[in-house]
C-alpha cells in the first residue's frame, strides 16, 4: 500500500489530517476478517451466504479489500486510503468467491432500505461477471445500483479482469450512473500474479458508454489478510483498483458530506488527468487534485 500511497499522491490528505472520519462505507463481497488494522470500526456485518452473524471471511478477498480502503496498522507501517472510515460488510460470495446475483440485490436493498440507520455513503462493488444478455437477474442488478446511486448513495464497481478488448467491463460495471475503475498498471508491473498483460476491463460499452471511468492502481497490491490478526498478503485485479478510488472517494466526502451522487461524478471528472495511452476512460486520479476540486 505504500506503493500505492505514493502513485495517488496519499500524502496529501495525511498532512491535512483527512482520513475519511465518520464516513459509511459498504463493502460488498467474501466477508471481513476481524484484523487489527479495522479494529473498533466494522459498524455492522451482513451474511447474505450462511446467516452467519459475526464477521468473518473464509477466502480473503473482502478482507484484503477493506484494508486497501481503510486499513491502519501504524506500527507495521500499513495504512489504506481511508483509514479512519467506517464499515458496513455485506457477505455475498462464498470461500471460493462464488456467489448469486440475487445475494448482491438483496444486500443493495437492505442498504437502500435502512439508510437512514446505517447512514451509509458509498458502496463498494468489487464484484464482476461477464454479459448475458438474456439474464433478468444482471439487469435486475443494473436497476438496483442505479437506484442505490440515485438515494444518495455512490456506488463503485471494478471493470473486470477480462481485458483488454473493447466491451470487455463486467457487471454491475456497465451500469450507466455508478462510477466504474480499472487498473492503472496492469501493462507496467510483471508480477501481476497470474493475470494476462492489459486484463483491465475496457470500455466502451453496448450502449457507448465510456466505461471505465477512472484508472487506479491494482496491480501486486499488498493489504490484510485472514492469516491472523496482523497478517497481510498481495492480490492483483481490477477488485483491488476499486477499493483505492472508494478510499479516494470516502477523504472526499470526509471533506464534503454534502455532495450528491452526481456532484461526486462531477469532482471526478474535474479533477482526473488524461490517460492518453487509454482512450476509453476519464483517465487517472489522485488524491489532491480530488480534494482540490471540493476545494480542500
Amino acid at each position: 500500500m505504500n506503493r500505492v500511497l505514493r502513485l495517488i499522491h496519499g500524502e496529501y490528505a495525511l498532512e491535512r489530517n483527512i482520513r475519511g472520519q465518520n464516513v459509511h462505507v459498504a463493502i460488498l463481497d467474501t466477508g471481513i476478517y476481524p484484523h487489527s488494522a479495522f479494529d473498533g470500526r466494522i459498524v455492522s456485518f451482513h451474511d447474505h451466504v450462511a446467516g452467519i452473524s459475526k464477521p468473518y471471511d473464509d477466502n480473503g478477498h473482502g478482507t484484503h479489500i477493506a484494508g486497501i480502503i481503510g486499513g491502519w496498522l501504524p506500527k507495521f507501517n500499513f495504512q489504506g486510503v481511508a483509514p479512519e472510515c467506517l464499515f458496513h460488510i455485506y457477505k455475498v460470495l462464498d470461500a471460493n468467491g462464488n456467489g448469486r446475483i440475487r445475494s448482491v440485490i438483496r444486500a443493495v436493498e437492505e442498504i437502500v432500505r435502512n439508510l437512514a440507520v446505517n447512514q451509509i455513503r458509498l458502496i463498494n462493488i468489487s464484484v464482476g461477471m461477464a454479459g448475458d444478455p438474456a439474464s433478468s437477474d444482471q439487469k435486475a442488478l443494473l436497476d438496483i445500483v442505479n437506484y442505490a446511486w440515485s438515494k444518495g448513495i455512490v456506488v463503485v464497481a471494478a471493470a473486470g479482469n477480462n481485458g483488454p478488448g473493447i466491451n470487455t467491463v463486467t457487471y454491475p460495471g456497465i451500469a450507466r450512473k455508478i462510477i466504474t475503475v480499472g487498473s492503472s498498471d496492469d501493462r507496467f508491473l510483471k508480477n501481476r500474479l497470474g493475470l494476462k498483460r492489459g486484463y483491465s476491463g475496457t470500455g466502451p460499452t453496448n450502449e457507448c458508454i465510456v466505461k471505465p471511468e477512472v484508472l487506479a492502481p491494482g496491480t501486486n497490491i499488498r493489504s490484510c489478510g485472514v492469516q491472523s490478526p496482523y497478517g497481510m498478503c498481495v492480490k492483483s485485479g481490477t477488485s483491488m483498483a476499486a477499493p483505492v478510488v472508494t478510499g479516494m472517494l470516502a477523504l472526499l466526502l470526509s471533506v464534503a458530506p454534502g455532495l450528491t451522487p452526481a456532484q461526486v461524478k462531477m469532482k471526478i471528472f474535474e479533477a482526473v488527468v488524461e490517460a492518453k495511452d487509454n482512450p476509453n476512460c476519464w483517465g487517472y486520479l489522485y488524491v489532491d487534485r480530488l480534494l482540490q476540486a471540493a476545494g480542500r
